[in-house]
C-alpha cells in the first residue's frame, strides 16, 4: 500500500523557517517523482516544488525560488522540504504527492495531474 506522511507544519512569525518531511512506503522510490503542493483557503492546489530520485533534479515555482529547498535522503525514502524567509501569503495546506517515472522519464513533472498518491497534508501558517 501507498503511503505518504507529511509532518513538520506548524504557525510561524514572517520570515521565520519551517522544514516539511514527506514520508514514503510501498513504493520503490527510485521509481517516482516526489511533488510538494499547496492548498489556500478558497484557492486550487498548486505545484510549490518537486523531485526526481532518478535524475536528482528538482523543480520550484517562482514563487518559491531562492526560499524553499527540495531534498532528499534515499535511505529513509523521506523527502524534505526547507522554507526560509517564509510569508503570509505561503499559509496553506501542503501536501506531498508521488509520481511514477514512466516511458523514459527522469524528471520530475510540476504539473498536480502527473501526481497519483497524496498524503494527508500539514498546516503551515506564517502570522504577519
Amino acid at each position: 500500500e501507498v503511503q505518504l506522511v507529511e509532518s513538520g507544519g506548524g504557525l510561524v512569525q514572517a520570515g521565520g523557517s519551517l522544514r516539511l518531511s514527506c514520508a514514503a512506503s510501498g513504493f520503490t522510490f527510485d521509481d517516482y517523482a516526489i511533488g510538494w503542493f499547496r492548498q489556500a483557503p478558497g484557492n486550487e492546489r498548486e505545484g510549490v516544488s518537486c523531485f526526481s530520485s532518478s535524475d536528482r533534479s528538482t523543480y520550484y515555482a517562482h514563487s518559491v525560488k531562492g526560499r524553499f529547498i527540495i531534498s532528499s535522503d534515499n535511505a529513509k525514502n523521506t523527502v524534505y522540504l526547507q522554507m526560509n524567509s517564509l510569508k503570509p501569503e505561503d499559509t496553506a495546506v501542503y501536501y506531498c504527492a508521488a509520481s511514477q517515472l514512466k516511458h523514459g522519464r527522469t524528471t520530475c513533472p510540476p504539473a498536480l495531474r502527473n501526481y497519483d498518491y497524496w498524503g494527508q497534508g500539514t498546516q503551515v501558517t506564517v502570522s504577519s
